[in-house]
């Protein structure tokens, strides 16, 4: 692919050019899971076996890595195990520095596994530099977390001035930039040492596929070199048609991106003016309390996502994410329809989410019928 075109056309191409001997238009699916010696005993195929070195990863690893502006991206088997290799690259005795909102799998998943691992986990508040930067000359740090926008409060992180904080403490930045996607933000150019992706989301768009990715910003960076072996020995690795559904999704990134950001702005708007909600949380809204920061490392939108609060407490919430109609009530995020979830029932009664909220995914459908369907829900 030339170099000069632009990343949505590189996408729509599923970053790779037709190929000998077919010339497929489609990428071809590859499902072996080992490959054939030579008289010799070596592999002419460069590929051992398939767990790591499937020939079914390297197009959308190589895509993915494109459109993040990075060196190399390696698939895992779902988010959540992306975010683990990552963890299991550190050595016990290291320091984590968490944002307090994140999504609730990974910060439980984190109190364990950072005990067990004999790791110190500080928290930081996710849009405060202050306290991260306190936190940060409190003691040796290793490892800055950051997600941003942040599930499902939507605070934002200045991804730059916090990965300089780190760099300055020989910290390495990782930034789940799930929701902004490579389409908004691009946290390798911003300093950041690796992107991780819940591919399952916006990348792959189709409610079809459960996968996770990392996007490095130097091959040779010894602490890559760990994650990298921690994906090769841990085995969680994605399915070759799975690799397949993914590079699909993301030849439609740029567009069901830019529509589903579009949609949320204006259901954002709608839902700040509706006077049956206390409030929204969507960095697109002026509003906001982060959104000059977001307006300068987001590009052409804000993302698909948005939460709001009732005005009439927990048992109206409920009720109307049971009464909408095109919003499916549903768990996960970033696909074609549109999804609502009452978060704190999710999570748990440790939840810190509050009960009067609602979190929604927009999708990809016509606008007025999402704006139809919130009206008719909240009844006026």
């Amino acid at each position: 692919m030339t170099d000069s075109l632009h990343p949505a056309t590189h996408a729509a191409h599923g970053g790779e050019a037709p190929r000998a001997p077919f010339y497929d238009v489609a990428p071809p699916l590859h499902l072996s899971t080992t490959f054939t010696r030579n008289a010799e005993g070596g592999y002419p195929g460069g590929r051992v076996y398939s767990r790591d070195q499937s020939p079914a990863y390297d197009g959308p690893e190589r895509l993915l890595a494109e459109l993040e502006g990075g060196e190399q991206a390696l698939l895992f088997s779902s988010g959540m195990a992306a975010a683990s290799a990552v963890l299991h690259a550190l050595t016990p005795g290291q320091r984590v520095l968490a944002p307090r909102a994140l999504y609730w799998a990974l910060r439980n998943w984190l109190r364990e596994f950072c005990a067990d691992w004999g790791l110190t986990l500080d928290w930081y508040a996710n849009d405060d530099l202050d306290e991260l930067a306190r936190l940060i000359q409190a003691a040796p740090t290793h490892l800055l977390w950051i997600e941003t926008p942040a599930n499902p409060s939507w605070e934002v992180t200045d991804i730059a001035a916090a990965a300089a904080l780190a760099r300055v403490a020989g910290a390495r930045t990782v930034v789940d930039s799930t929701v902004a996607t490579p389409v908004l933000t691009q946290p390798l150019a911003l300093g950041a040492d690796i992107v991780l992706h819940s591919a399952t989301k916006t990348l792959n768009g189709h409610s079809d596929v459960v996968a996770g990715a990392l996007v490095c910003a130097r091959q040779d960076d010894p602490f890559w070199q760990r994650v990298r072996r921690a994906r090769a020995l841990g085995g969680a690795v994605l399915g070759p048609f799975e690799a397949w559904l993914l590079q699909r999704g993301m030849r439609t990134l740029f567009v069901r991106a830019r529509a589903a950001n579009a949609n949320a702005q204006q259901v954002a708007e709608w839902l700040a003016a509706h006077p049956a909600v206390a409030s929204v949380s969507y960095p697109g809204l002026a509003s906001h309390p982060g959104h000059a920061v977001a307006a300068r490392q987001m590009r052409g939108g804000f993302g698909a996502m948005l939460s709001f609060r009732l005005r009439d407490g927990e048992a109206r919430a409920k009720a109307v994410a049971g009464q909408l109609k095109v919003f499916r009530q549903a768990t996960s995020l970033g696909a074609v329809e549109s999804l609502v979830e009452h978060r704190a029932s999710v999570e748990g009664a440790d939840s810190p989410v509050p009960r009067d909220l609602l979190r929604l995914s927009i999708g990809i459908e016509a606008v007025e019928d999402l704006l139809a369907d919130l009206r008719q829900a909240l009844g006026q």
